[in-house]
């Protein structure tokens, strides 16, 4: 695993202008040549006699001078007109080139209900927030890697326990005020003790100090390998503690980026940050406007009329008449998506594995990846391919109604005796095709489900929080989330011991290869286990008008670096 790390800014730093003025080349003009050459032949080869050598200057003087200063002035005049030629034709260039859009628009799918990220749940709040609006202690890129952020290098103590930050200096929040440890500290120790969300994800994090204004000290109880990766996150975000605001409607934080407005019904604005203290993540467009677009045909009529220039995600289905236009990018995309079928492990019906296991087995997962454009991935169990500990465990649970019947029976189901089950989730974010396939594929073995839409503030309530649900289904689009799958009061309500003291070695493994390990034993017990049927891996199809630069090719569901996104519009 990394010990340490450069300063901040190597790997995204700003490119620098490679553009020089090269001096112009000499022209081979054989004409000229031979003319001046002509000249100086003759007055080399002039007579020695001094008298006619005199009479022979005295000539140039009088009538070759007057021939000489009207070629100078002819000269003059077509240099002059040369000039002038150039300057309007580079003018008309530069008026005719496109320039650079002050504005973007972005369309995407799930709206946060407030920007309380310290207390609000929803994966759109760190999408939006973090990177943009908030810094965290060190960063994430594309590519699902720990970078440097406001700390530009650290070193980790050979027992794990110890974590040391360098931070960069002359940092500032968005309201001018300075940013140093001091800021770091008490973020993280209030993150600690206020219990804020995710803080869950750092309880191996004793305390944190800040030795000097540019240094900050972790200690942790006890060694967690995924340390490094949460900092980039929600736990590793950093407020300042003399500001005074509403987190539920704007933001002070140090991002390249300022909330303008914000509307969870319709959109948030950013506006560049002017006191933005960095240079590599400094933004390049002014004014982003993301606006949340949950209706797929809605969306895709924002893209096509120009409401927006991105539209992420575009459903799979109806790319073909974009890519056939000619005038935009589509592209899908590897993410952390799991779109997740969760079954309620204490509920009265749920809790009987057979029946779990009848309803891994009757869903056609093909079936339904086809049915979205056939671009998401079939995943088996419940960590994504971006993150350490990866395996394919689709062969887990293949697609057999045969054997599912069989289940059903032991449990005492049959379609002539069904069981009813209600499938819980936000059908206005989701749409309602998924619950009815699932409605009729469980409905062949012995399941009466009814399909309960829900707005996503009333799931949040409902099932996450109170974990009310026979079955229920959400895009679980965090990296690294395994550590909910050891939590008993999560609301999976899945308690496995075996599955807890493997996550727990995972995080004490000093190597990579251990870490990955660990975590590939726990997830395959965890999928034996069905407690949940991971429909597939969500692949986001992106869409954006040709013209549009740096909007991210990964982990655009979560991570959504904004500052390097810009547009220049088609020349009409």
């Amino acid at each position: 695993m990394a010990k340490s790390n450069g300063a901040y800014g190597t790997s995204d730093a700003t490119e620098p202008d490679t553009t020089t003025t090269q001096p112009p080349h000499a022209t081979e003009d054989t004409g000229t040549n031979a003319g001046t050459n002509a000249d100086t032949n003759a007055s080399t080869d002039a007579s020695t006699d001094a008298s006619l050598n005199a009479h022979a200057k005295q000539r140039k003087k009088g009538h070759d001078g007057h021939r000489t200063i009207i070629w100078v002035v002819a000269a003059l005049v077509v240099v002059a007109l040369v000039v002038c030629i150039a300057i309007v034709n580079s003018r008309s260039r530069k008026a005719a080139a496109p320039a650079q859009s002050d504005s973007i628009a972005i369309g995407i799918k799930l709206a946060p209900v407030s920007l309380d990220i310290r207390n609000q749940s929803g994966s759109a709040l760190e999408q939006l927030l973090i990177g943009n609006v908030y810094e965290a202690l060190v960063s994430r890129n594309s590519n699902n890697e720990v970078e440097p952020g406001l700390a530009k290098s650290w070193t980790i103590s050979d027992d794990g326990l110890t974590y040391t930050f360098k931070l960069n200096e002359h940092m500032n929040f968005s309201n001018g005020d300075p940013l140093d440890a001091t800021d770091v500290a008490w973020s993280i120790n209030q993150l600690k003790s206020k219990q804020y969300y995710n803080s869950d994800q750092v309880e191996n994090l004793k305390q944190a100090s800040a030795p000097d204004a540019t240094t900050v000290k972790l200690t942790l109880s006890q060694p967690d390998a995924n340390m490094l990766w949460y900092l980039s996150g929600r736990p590793g975000l950093v407020f300042d503690k003399d500001a005074h605001y509403d987190a539920k409607t704007t933001a002070v934080g140090s991002g390249p980026y300022l909330v303008k407005s914000f509307d969870s019904s319709s959109k948030l604005v950013l506006q560049a940050n002017p006191k933005y203290w960095g240079s590599a993540h400094k933004a390049r467009t002014n004014t982003v406007t993301v606006r949340f677009l949950p209706d797929d045909n809605a969306a895709l009529n924002a893209l096509t009329s120009g409401d927006v220039q991105v539209l992420s995600p575009v459903n799979a289905n109806m790319t073909g008449k974009l890519k056939s236009s000619g005038k935009y990018t589509v592209k899908a995309t590897e993410g952390s998506d799991k779109f997740v079928l969760a079954f309620n492990c204490t509920g009265a019906k749920t809790s009987d594995k057979r029946v779990r296991q009848a309803i891994r087995y009757a869903i056609n997962h093909k079936e339904i990846i086809a049915s979205r454009g056939g671009v998401d991935a079939a995943l088996g169990g419940p960590i994504p391919s971006v993150d350490p500990g990866y395996e394919d465990l689709t062969g887990l649970y293949p697609y057999n109604p045969s054997k599912a019947k069989s289940l059903m029976q032991q449990a005492g189901y049959s379609t002539s005796h069904p069981l009813k089950l209600t499938l819980t989730y936000a059908t206005s974010i989701y749409g309602s095709e998924l619950g009815e396939q699932l409605r009729s594929q469980l409905s062949s073995i012995g399941i009466d489900l009814s399909v309960n839409g829900a707005e996503f503030s009333t799931w949040l309530q409902d099932v996450h929080a109170n974990g009310d649900y026979d079955l229920s289904l959400v895009d679980h689009a965090e990296s690294h989330d395994f550590y909910k799958w050891t939590q008993p009061d999560y609301y999976y309500h899945y308690d496995n011991p075996q599955v807890q003291a493997l996550y727990a070695k995972s995080l004490a493994a000093t190597n990579d290869k251990d870490h990955a390990r660990y975590l590939k034993q726990a997830a395959k017990i965890v999928s034996e286990d069905a407690p949940a049927d991971w429909l597939f891996a969500y692949r986001v199809s992106v869409a954006q008008v040709k013209g549009v630069t740096g909007f991210p090719s990964k982990l655009c569901q979560s991570v959504l670096p904004l500052w390097k996104v810009a547009y220049t519009p088609a020349q009409a």
